[in-house]
């Protein structure tokens, strides 16, 4: 395995993960790879390691520039076993490396994984040298664990990142001028709405503390290196973070006889004809992975189950259970669907939307068996009607 040369002593020496498909409920189908950082100076350093499987992928990337016994120093970033898993490991090969993390959170993480290896820690705003080379660590809790920092080096200009400005993308390229820019920002759009989202506030008070250093390249610890675009990136988490939609909506639902799908595809159809942007998933077919990426640019959701044994579908209750847990905020929702004799599914997805933080925009939906053709009639026009209200 080869190391990959990010500057003049700087290199990449991390793990590509193919076949992952599933990062904790995140659906992964274009794979991952994992950002380790070798740094040739005075003292050796290492900045994080790997997923403990991929371990002797990064040792053989590592010996191709030195032998691992010349690490003099290792920075953990980040405590997550996918930052952190190849730890022991790599230590085993550099017994007398001194490992750097933050303090407390860092120490504890740690601790409780590995066990005590005599961890410095160090605070935000603390620096160290290596030689010709300055590392200056500035914490980033919750972005997106407590422990979580950033390593910079003001000599070279790069920024050692962790998880902010990453994707979950497995490629042999290696930096944002190698790849489709398309692909990267779309992958970087779902990384950020599916772990990211919910520290939109801590992503603007770090970028605060970061927008003052001069940086010309962004080392994540996931996906491609940044160097050519870095102002996209920066936008685009500038703009998601403010959480602040304008358009759009994003209508999700599940069926069984296709009564809530022809309900769906009427709103969907509403807010078209609006000339609001609208995308309609199925959760049938699309993973909620997928679907959260899109509501960070859409201003409505809606939501629709038909009643299962007075429930929401199970497809329905864990979509809005995940939603929840990311704590978008900041949208106009409502819930709708089809039943057959009880009915609880659409109130419990509208109490569900409420506590997403979302604002109830119209009645909910709720139709017996199948909607007839003035049912449907009504609801368009009700949506439409929203929809000039809320402008």
């Amino acid at each position: 395995m080869k190391a990959a040369k990010v500057k003049e002593g700087i290199y990449w020496v991390g793990a590509v993960d193919w076949n992952i498909r599933n990062f904790h409920g995140y659906s992964t189908e274009k794979g991952t790879s994992y950002g380790a950082y070798l740094i040739v100076d005075e003292k050796v350093t290492l900045i994080d390691t790997v997923k403990a499987p991929f371990a002797e992928e990064m040792l053989s990337r590592i010996r191709d520039i030195l032998p691992p016994e010349d690490i003099d120093i290792i920075i953990s970033n980040h405590v997550e076993m996918d930052h952190s898993g190849a730890l022991p490991f790599i230590r085993q090969h550099c017994p007398n490396a001194a490992i750097y993390t933050s303090s407390p959170a860092g120490i504890k993480g740690l601790t409780a994984h590995y066990g005590d290896y005599g961890y410095i820690p160090v605070k935000s705003g603390e620096s160290i040298s290596i030689g010709k080379r300055t590392l200056t660590f500035v914490s980033t809790p919750m972005l997106h664990w407590p422990d979580n920092m950033v390593t910079y080096c003001p000599e070279e200009k790069i920024l050692f990142s962790n998880d902010a400005f990453g994707q979950h993308y497995a490629t042999t390229a290696h930096f944002d001028d190698e790849d489709d820019l398309s692909v990267i920002l779309s992958e970087a759009k779902k990384y950020y709405g599916n772990i990211i989202m919910c520290f939109g506030r801590q992503v603007q008070n770090v970028w605060n503390t970061l927008s003052s250093l001069d940086i010309d390249t962004i080392a994540p610890s996931h996906g491609i290196i940044w160097r050519s675009h870095i102002k996209d990136i920066l936008d685009a988490y500038t703009a998601w973070s403010a959480n602040e939609p304008k358009t759009g909506a994003v209508i999700v639902y599940d069926s069984m006889w296709h009564s809530t799908e022809k309900i769906a595809k009427t709103i969907s159809e509403a807010f078209a004809d609006k000339n609001v942007p609208a995308k309609l998933f199925d959760l049938k077919a699309d993973h909620y992975s997928n679907i959260v990426p899109e509501l960070l640019d859409s201003k409505y959701i809606a939501v629709g189950s038909p009643t299962i044994n007075n429930q929401m579908l199970p497809t329905a209750a864990a979509f809005l259970c995940y939603l929840k847990g990311l704590s978008p905020k900041n949208r106009e929702a409502f819930a709708f669907g089809s039943y057959g004799w009880s009915g609880q599914s659409i109130e419990l997805a509208e109490k569900e939307l409420e506590a997403c933080g979302f604002h109830i925009c119209m009645d909910r939906i709720r139709i017996n068996y199948i909607p007839s053709e003035e049912q449907l009639n009504e609801i368009y026009k009700n949506v439409q009607n929203m929809i000039e209200q809320a402008k």
